[in-house]
């Protein structure tokens, strides 16, 4: 029962935000009583707590699926992007900014895991990009790796980039390609023009 309410909360949550979705919303989308949540979780934080392990946890593990595949490193950022973008269904109610504005500790907590994991991928994959001249040999590949985490933060900041104005996706999309195109040589710069062509249609 307890793994039910986490899926059920993680549904919710990522469908209409950690503060709008109630104690009571999560009982009825299971068609159990309250009381039977609170055997479980004392409180809406803990449930929050939870469940937000129970996805990055999900996520995490594919993401280590997709790097031990060591495929073009270029491809690799998109198929990480649809992985993520996938699992939190394009972040339609901004979990993440939710996340931070009423549960600060949590997402800290978050983000540090977030963190450790996106800095052993992102490094490795610019590491493999710049053998096999892809990426600019010149990178700083710390310097580089952070800042991909830090932009990855900041456009879910519906303060800069408001959800009504700009998708989740289309950010994602947008940032994704930015990104790429700055550090990529002139083979790389090729290889994305086949690859988006392709990905697009």
């Amino acid at each position: 029962m307890k793994e039910k309410i986490i899926q059920k909360s993680a549904d919710l949550f990522l469908s209409y935000g950690f503060k709008s979705v109630t104690m009571d919303d999560i009982a009825n989308g299971l068609g159990i009583s309250k009381k039977t949540i609170y055997q479980h979780f004392d409180n809406k934080t803990k449930l929050v707590e939870a469940t937000t392990l129970s996805m990055f946890d999900v996520i995490s593990n594919g993401i280590d699926c997709i790097c031990a595949l060591k495929k073009n490193p270029i491809e690799e950022f998109y198929d990480i992007k649809k992985l993520v973008m996938d699992h939190l269904k394009n972040e339609k109610s901004s979990p993440l900014y939710q996340l931070q504005k009423y549960y600060p500790r949590i997402f800290a907590s978050l983000k540090q895991k977030q963190f450790n994991l996106m800095q052993d991928c992102v490094r490795e994959n610019l590491e493999r990009g710049i053998k096999q001249d892809l990426f600019r040999k010149e990178l700083n590949i710390d310097f580089i790796s952070r800042i991909y985490f830090s932009s990855i933060i900041a456009i879910k900041d519906q303060d800069l980039f408001p959800y009504k104005q700009f998708s989740m996706n289309m950010l994602m999309e947008n940032y994704l390609e930015y990104h790429i195109r700055g550090i990529c040589t002139s083979k790389g710069l090729d290889y994305l023009q086949q690859f988006t062509n392709s990905y697009q249609s």
